[in-house]
C-alpha cells in the first residue's frame, strides 16, 4: 500500500502551529486524509479513528503492518469512556497521568464506534490523553477521535522533529504542523490492567514506579510474544545501518552515539540525564542513519526508570 501512495505524487507542505494550520488540518481529517501533528513524545500522522479508509491511508502512507493496532487520541477521559471501559486502576491512572504520555489499552465498549482497522481486528482500544497544545487543538478543531501512531515510515525511525516526518513522508502525506521539538521524545508507556496487576506493554515516559504508585497494584512485563498493542513487533525504529549496543569506544566506521563519560559524534547527555537521552535519542538515530558512517554503535545505557523506555528503542533499532 505505500507504494501506491507514494505514486500519488502528493505535494505535502509544513505549516508552523496556529489557528490557520489547525483549520487546515481539521478539513483534511474531516476529508479523510491524514496529517502530521507533534505531540509531547513524537509527531503522530493523525486521522479520523471512525472512518476506516482514513484509518488505511495512515497504513498506506506508513506501510505498516495491518496486524499492528494504533493509538487512538481523545482530549478527555470523559470521551476515552465512550470508547473503552474502564474498571478503577483504569480511572485511577487516567486521572493521575492524563492529559499525558500515557496509553491505556482497555476492552471496547459495545457501541465503540472506532473502526476496528484501527485496532487490528482486537476487542480492545488504545487510548491516549495528550497534553501537547497542536494535538489537543486538532481534537478540537476536528471533533473526531485521533487514530495517530509516529508520523514515520514503519520500521523507521520515530520522529522528534517537522523535519523528521518530512523525510520519511514526503510525498505522501498532506500537511505537516511544525511546532518545534517534542519534550518527551520517546513515545507513550502502554499498559493494561490485568489478573490484578498492570502489566507494561511498551516502557515510555511513565515509569514502572509511576504506574505502581498511582494505581496501588504489582506492575510486570508482559508475558509471551502476541500483538496486543503498538510498537510490540520486534524489529522497529530501524535506522538502516547494523547498531551496536554497550560500546565503551567507538570504531572509525562506526557513529558513535556517546552517554556520560563515553563521548561520541552525537551525545545523547554528557551529563548523564535520562531524560535529556530520551529526548535526544531519536534526533541521534537520525544523525546515524545519513552520516556517511557504514554503521551505528551506541553507549551503554541504565536501565533504571526512563532508561528502561530508551534501552527498549534501541534493542528494537538493533535487530
Amino acid at each position: 500500500m505505500a507504494e501506491g501512495q507514494r505514486n500519488e505524487s502528493i505535494a505535502t507542505a509544513s505549516a508552523p502551529f496556529g489557528a490557520e494550520a489547525i483549520a487546515r488540518a481539521a478539513a483534511l481529517i474531516a476529508a479523510g486524509r491524514p496529517v502530521a501533528v507533534p505531540t509531547e513524545t513524537v509527531y503522530g500522522l493523525a486521522a479520523d479513528a471512525r472512518n476506516p479508509q482514513a484509518v488505511a491511508r495512515i497504513y498506506a502512507a506508513k506501510g505498516r503492518p495491518d496486524f499492528n493496532p494504533l493509538i487512538v487520541h481523545v482530549p478527555t477521559l470523559a470521551m476515552a469512556e465512550t470508547l473503552g471501559e474502564f474498571g478503577t486502576a483504569e480511572r485511577a491512572l487516567a486521572t493521575r497521568f492524563w492529559p499525558g504520555p500515557l496509553t491505556l489499552v482497555v476492552p471496547r465498549t459495545p457501541g465503540c464506534p472506532v473502526a476496528s482497522v484501527a485496532t487490528a481486528g482486537l476487542d480492545t482500544i488504545a487510548l491516549r490523553v495528550p497534553g501537547h497544545r497542536a494535538m489537543q487543538a486538532l481534537l478540537a478543531a476536528s471533533g473526531a477521535p485521533l487514530a495517530a501512531p509516529s508520523a514515520n515510515a514503519s520500521g523507521r525511525v520515530s520522529p522528534t522533529r517537522a523535519e523528521h516526518v518530512l523525510a520519511s513522508l514526503a510525498g505522501r502525506i498532506d500537511l505537516v504542523i511544525d511546532d518545534g521539538a517534542t519534550s518527551a521524545g520517546v513515545e507513550s508507556t502502554i499498559a493494561r490492567v490485568k489478573n490484578g496487576a498492570v502489566e507494561i506493554l511498551r516502557p515510555g515516559p511513565v515509569t514502572a514506579e509511576m504506574l505502581g504508585e498511582a494505581s496501588g497494584l504489582a506492575v510486570t512485563g508482559i508475558e509471551g510474544s502476541e500483538i496486543v498493542a503498538p510498537g510490540m513487533l520486534a524489529s522497529h525504529y530501524a535506522p538502516g545501518k547494523p547498531v551496536r549496543l554497550g560500546a565503551r569506544d567507538f570504531a572509525a566506521d562506526e557513529f558513535g552515539i556517546g552517554f556520560g563519560a563515553v563521548r561520541g559524534d552525537y551525545d545523547l547527555s554528557i551529563a548523564g540525564d535520562l531524560i535529556e537521552a530520551a529526548a535526544r535519542l531519536f534526533d541521534a538515530l537520525h544523525a546515524g542513519a545519513t552520516s556517511a558512517k557504514a554503521k551505528i554503535a551506541v553507549a551503554a545505557i541504565p536501565v533504571e526508570g526512563l532508561g528502561a523506555a530508551i534501552n527498549d528503542r534501541l534493542a528494537r533499532a538493533a535487530v
